[in-house]
C-alpha cells in the first residue's frame, strides 16, 4: 500500500485460533531471501506434495507489483486469497494462485484506466482489462465446476398442467434402458 495506513492486527478479525501464512521478502543481490511464518497447512495439504507448495511460494514471492520487483503486500495478499479458498488438491492450488495473479493485474489495469491522461492509453488499458476480467470470470467458473465434480442441478421454477393432464411431482430417476423381463 503507498498512501494509505494498513490495518492493524487488532483491527482485523480473529482468524479463529490459527496465525495467517505470510512472507516477509529481502533481495539480496541475485537472490531473493523469503521468511515465512504461519499456518500453511491449508496449502500445503493442498498442494499434496511439498516440491509444489515450495514453488508456489517461490511464485507468489516473485508476483511484486506495478514498479516493484518484489512486494511484501501483493505477495501476502496472493498467499492470503490461496489459503482462504482451502483449495482442496494440487489443481486448485494452483488454480488459486492463478486467480490471485489475475486479480492483481485487473486491479493494475483498473487504476491506470482512471488514470489515463491520452486515448491510446485508454485503449491499450480498457482492452487488457477487459481480456484479465473475463479470464477472471473464466477462472472462476472453471473452480465452481471443478468443485461441483461435474454435477448439474436443473430446477424447475413453474409447471403448468392443463385440464386433463397428469404431472409428477418429486424426486423422479430414470433408469436407462427398459428391463429385459417379459
Amino acid at each position: 500500500m503507498t498512501d494509505e495506513k494498513k490495518p492493524t492486527e487488532a483491527q482485523l478479525p480473529a482468524l479463529k485460533g490459527r496465525e495467517a501464512p505470510s512472507m516477509k521478502l529481502q533481495p539480496e543481490g541475485k537472490a531473493l531471501q523469503v521468511t515465512v511464518k504461519g499456518d500453511y497447512s491449508r496449502i500445503r495439504d493442498g498442494a499434496g506434495n511439498t516440491h509444489v507448495a515450495d514453488v508456489l511460494l517461490h511464485h507468489l514471492a516473485c508476483l511484486g507489483s506495478q514498479g516493484k520487483r518484489f512486494d511484501d503486500d501483493a505477495s501476502n495478499f496472493a498467499l492470503g486469497f490461496v489459503d482462504s479458498m482451502q483449495p482442496r488438491d494440487a489443481a486448485e492450488t494452483l488454480l488459486l494462485a492463478q486467480m490471485a495473479a489475475t486479480h492483481q493485474a485487473v486491479m493494475m489495469f483498473a487504476r491506470r484506466l482512471n488514470h489515463v491522461e491520452h486515448l491510446a492509453q485508454q485503449d491499450s488499458a480498457e482492452r487488457a482489462y477487459n481480456k484479465l476480467v473475463r479470464s477472471y470470470a473464466a477462472q472462476m467458473e472453471t473452480l465452481k465446476r471443478y468443485r461441483s465434480k461435474g454435477q448439474q442441478v436443473v430446477r424447475v421454477e413453474r409447471v403448468t398442467v392443463e385440464s386433463g393432464g397428469q404431472a409428477v411431482v418429486g424426486n423422479v430417476q430414470h433408469g436407462g434402458r427398459g428391463s429385459d423381463e417379459s
